[in-house]
């Protein structure tokens, strides 16, 4: 059973910063594309930041310049660093990892795995 664990969140004021972390463990195979989904009240969660094997990345419009990706693959760890927040950023962030099997889409790679979520509030 795959396990990816977020941490970092936290409430922070407009214009401020944080950086995410997610660790990863029991994988039983190597995955090609890490990411970052968030999900505001009462919106459908949506993909915010993904990097795949050869470290290319990809960002959701509302967050490029603002966010980047990076992950640490000798400890498993997938960060987001968050810039320049703003209240719209609001909301749970999740940290995802594609599967075979997996029933959500964003731009091309199906995500299987999912974190427990770390809360992001950004308040103005």
């Amino acid at each position: 059973q795959v396990q990816l664990a977020e941490s970092g969140g936290g409430s922070v004021q407009a214009g401020g910063s944080l950086r995410l972390s997610c660790v990863a463990s029991g994988y039983a195979y190597t995955h090609n594309c890490m990411g970052w989904f968030r999900q505001a009240q009462g919106k459908e969660r949506e993909g915010v930041a993904s990097i795949d094997s050869d470290g290319s990345t990809s960002y959701a419009d509302s967050v490029k310049g603002r966010c980047t990706i990076s992950q640490d693959n000798a400890k498993n760890t997938l960060f987001l660093q968050m810039n320049s927040l703003k209240p719209e950023d609001t909301g749970m962030y999740y940290c995802a990892a594609d599967s075979p099997d997996g029933r959500t889409w964003w731009l091309g790679v199906r995500f299987g795995y999912w974190g427990q979520g770390t809360q992001v509030t950004v308040s103005s």
